[in-house]
């Protein structure tokens, strides 16, 4: 197992590595490498590790529904209207009502079977629309009418609904359905579905908002964590919890209950929100690669070649006519333009993680067809997931509006970089000194500017000592300029997008300097990014 992992996780983070410098998106690296690494090509991976799959798996699509979860905003939510909710049911519900009539033409699938495998072709993947839909958000695409939003609470909904579908035809296709039956009342599994779906739906907000409250409690009411790790580690367990309940008491979603209690936390305590939008960012970056990794090693190539064409075909159809009637009543009368409606392709059609999760069932239960619809399953991913990872953010500049970020419902990370021009005086290591504190506490790169016409190499290498010692654990590097001193920190200051600029408060190297008037005034008068200005 562990020999596994480490295969997974070295070998899956360099390959999504060289996908992207091949501008590609990291996942097709993580799957290629999973299929190398899988029986089916070398047989690296032990039986061990790819029967904890679904194990692995179920842990990876929490903390992505978690992390949809602390990227909701309310408002954007209740400015759409029943938008979201639409985009929960129909296009989804329309895939795969088309292709369970579409296998009865092209795979001679029964309608009961063919739905079974609309419902699995028809889940959209968390795994590929909510990095993508979290990314656009923080960088103002489709913000002001709330489309991202609208986007992840669609895709929670649909895979709710639909994995419930499956369930209910998964029983009726092995004979173990059971109906209800209340006195002279008798409802079969076909009539209850929509009350099963609407319980679940709403006992999973239900849970979500308990599990908020008992969070917010706990940890900031209650004090009983001291740091933001352990803040993290208590809201892993709790979603963990909900997901691993929902799986043995099938009352509520479990999934939709973990998203749920993300997007309450940002309701009831903000920065309780804010500290674990962080931390979840850094377990996605672990969970992803075990992710895609797992599912290329689970794809059976060798049942994929016969299913080729059809396959495609039966994709194409329930995409473009299934899926797209739904986009179109989901937005109908909502203030949508054409282009933002055209992005829904690229950015709703993903799939990958639930049909890694359901597409061999079928097969495991004995039901006709089952290795049909394992191979369309797979084919489903390997063609829709890079196409949706590379597309979101292809065609989300050309077709959506940009807006003002919120950085309240999203995290905004940007590279910081710490600018300090430092003069040849008695407060160099005093500047140092503020330098280093602040670019240990936030994690910063250092640029050392140094402005002088005639310079003696004696001090530039006392100078440079200097600050090795001071720098040593930081990664920094030695700019040496000649000119104006002001105009020289303005110049290294845009031309390296500096966040910030650490300087002495009364730094001057010459009488011309002084008459001109202080350094610090200079650059403060001009720069348009904070400085931090030391005694």
């Amino acid at each position: 197992m562990i020999l596994g992992l480490i295969w997974i996780l070295f070998m899956g983070f360099f390959a999504g590595q060289i996908a992207r410098r091949l501008k590609l998106p990291p996942l097709v690296g993580m799957i290629v490498i999973g299929i190398i690494l899988g029986s089916q090509v070398s047989n690296i991976l032990s039986e061990t590790v790819l029967e904890s799959a679904d194990s692995f798996r179920l842990f990876a699509v929490m903390v992505i529904l978690m992390k949809a979860g602390l990227g909701l905003d309310a408002q954007k939510l209740s400015q759409q209207g029943t938008v979201a909710l639409r985009l929960g049911f129909l296009p989804a519900g329309g895939e795969s009502i088309v292709v369970a009539f579409v296998s009865m033409w092209l795979l001679n699938f029964d309608f009961a079977t063919g739905l079974l495998l609309g419902c699995i072709i028809g889940a959209e993947s968390p795994a590929v629309i909510v990095p993508g839909m979290l990314r656009l958000k923080s960088l103002g695409w489709g913000v002001e009418k709330g489309i991202s939003d609208a986007i992840l609470t669609g895709s929670a909904l649909s895979d709710v609904m639909l994995l419930l579908v499956f369930s209910l035809l998964l029983a009726f296709l092995t004979n173990t359905t059971e109906g209800f039956t209340l006195g002279n009342i008798h409802l079969t599994s076909l009539q209850l579905l929509p009350f099963q779906i609407i319980i679940q739906i709403c006992l999973g907000v239900v849970m979500g908002w308990v599990t908020a409250k008992i969070l917010v409690s706990l940890l900031r009411r209650q004090n009983w964590t001291q740091n933001s790790t352990q803040d993290i580690l208590i809201t892993v367990v709790m979603a963990l919890f909900l997901v691993v309940s929902a799986e043995i008491y099938p009352f509520f979603s479990g999934y939709l209950a973990v998203m749920a209690m993300g997007f309450f936390l940002i309701q009831f305590s903000p920065p309780l929100a804010r500290n674990l939008r962080k931390g979840f960012d850094n377990l996605w970056t672990v969970a992803e690669i075990i992710l895609f990794v797992l599912l290329g090693a689970t794809i059976p190539l060798d049942v994929l070649e016969n299913y080729f064409l059809l396959g495609v075909l039966l994709l194409s159809i329930g995409t473009l006519i299934g899926r797209g009637i739904g986009w179109f009543l989901s937005t109908w009368g909502s203030n949508w333009t054409w282009k933002e409606r055209l992005f829904l392709l690229p950015g709703n059609c993903a799939k990958a993680t639930v049909q890694a999760a359901i597409g061999g069932i079928p097969l495991a239960q004995g039901i006709e067809g089952g290795e049909t619809i394992l191979a369309i399953a797979a084919l489903s991913i390997l063609i829709t997931a890079p196409l949706g990872a590379w597309g979101i953010p292809t065609f989300a500049p050309k077709l959506l509006e940009k807006g003002e970020v919120d950085a309240t419902k999203i995290n905004v990370t940007q590279k910081s970089i710490l600018l300090t021009p430092i003069p040849t005086d008695a407060t160099l290591r005093d500047i140092l000194l503020k330098t280093a504190e602040i670019a240990r506490k936030s994690d910063s790169e250092v640029i050392i500017l140094h402005v002088n016409d005639e310079e003696n190499p004696e001090i530039l290498r006392e100078i440079e000592t200097t600050i090795q010692q001071f720098l040593m654990d930081i990664n920094y590097q030695i700019i040496i300029t000649a000119g104006v001193i002001t105009e020289e920190i303005l110049r290294i200051a845009e031309e390296y997008q500096v966040t910030e600029i650490i300087m002495g408060k009364h730094t001057y190297n010459s009488v011309d300097e002084l008459f001109m008037g202080s350094i610090s005034q200079g650059v403060l008068e001009r720069a348009s990014v904070p400085i931090i200005l030391v005694n």
